[in-house]
């Protein structure tokens, strides 16, 4: 199986790269700079897993290449409409997208792009960056891939996959309900990722402080009741499930949202919280607190834009 990995990132130069080291045929899709960054120092993976460093099979999306059997479409959801545009030459009549994006709103973006048959269900659990070298660094125990087919259809090249993701050092786990898996995935890091960013504090302190417990799991309830309103298919006791999850969390950790607001790098508002604040305004569904986080998220980009411009 021929795989394509949209960047090489923390996300999809970890996860391309494990597949590489198992031998798997892995080509990475980067920038001009990003290419000859890897061609002098390798891909390069600093993690609790295990350490490694591979020389990546690269392109460029001005490069010519045989289209490829499945795309890991590794991308945060502002650089979307871009990416597709460079993906696109590389994606055939029987190609198979799986995106790793947060968020729900991009399935019909790529179903539009690239056809509803040809893609499949995605999301990831995992804590990576990269260091000032480009090096993919991963601090947690968590580094799990989740795919499956929409309706939970029983085909082909669901098992090609899966034998193409076995044996590897990372975790790819086959869903029976990857729609329902990307909703709780979806909810769970609107609220991450808008309490941390909003209170400007790892999980811990916010979790322990007076009432921070409360906040959290109001903001759950908020987020489940606009599921609900609009039919996604999530458990009915998915705010218990998650109110444990942030229990489990390290008290260090950050969001992504975090670490970059704290970079001053872009964010994925509109896609994460702004999205669901839609969903919410349709059915006018009152959801004051994230209405809340969506403002102070709205306010940092607006400064974001007026110290870069």
């Amino acid at each position: 199986m021929r795989i394509l990995v949209l960047g090489a990132g923390g996300v999809g130069g970890y996860f391309g790269g494990r597949l590489v080291e198992k031998g798997e045929d892995v080509t990475f899709l980067v920038r001009p700079n990003r290419k000859k960054q890897l061609e002098e120092k390798g891909l390069v993976i600093s993690s609790v897993h295990g350490d490694m460093i591979v020389q990546p099979k690269m392109i460029t999306a001005s490069e010519n290449a045989e289209t490829f059997d499945l795309v890991l479409f590794s991308t945060k959801s502002y650089h979307l409409h871009d990416a597709i545009k460079d993906v696109k030459p590389f994606v055939g009549e029987h190609t198979v997208i799986l995106p790793l994006l947060n968020g729900i709103s991009h399935v019909t973006t790529l179903k539009e792009a690239f056809g509803e048959s040809n893609l499949i269900g995605g999301l990831c659990f995992i804590e990576t960056t990269l260091n000032h070298d480009g090096e993919v660094v991963q601090t947690s125990k968590a580094a799990r891939l989740v795919y499956g087919e929409f309706m939970n259809k029983d085909t082909d090249r669901i098992h090609k996959i899966k034998k193409a993701f076995s044996g590897t050092k990372a975790d790819f786990v086959l869903s029976e309900q990857i729609e329902r898996d990307m909703w709780h995935k979806f909810m769970f890091i609107t609220v991450m990722s808008g309490v941390t960013s909003l209170m400007r504090a790892p999980i811990g302190p916010i979790r322990e402080s007076e009432g921070g417990r409360t906040i959290i799991r109001q903001l759950f309830e908020e987020c489940a009741n606009i599921m609900h309103a609009h039919d996604a298919p999530i458990n009915e006791n998915i705010v218990d499930e998650h109110m444990k999850s942030i229990d489990a969390l390290g008290y260090d950790m950050k969001s992504s949202m975090q670490r970059d607001m704290e970079k001053g790098s872009s964010i994925e508002s509109d896609h994460l919280q702004g999205y669901l604040l839609k969903l919410a305004k349709a059915k006018h569904l009152s959801v004051q607190l994230l209405e809340i986080i969506y403002q102070n998220l709205k306010v940092y980009e607006k400064m974001h834009m007026e110290n870069h411009f």
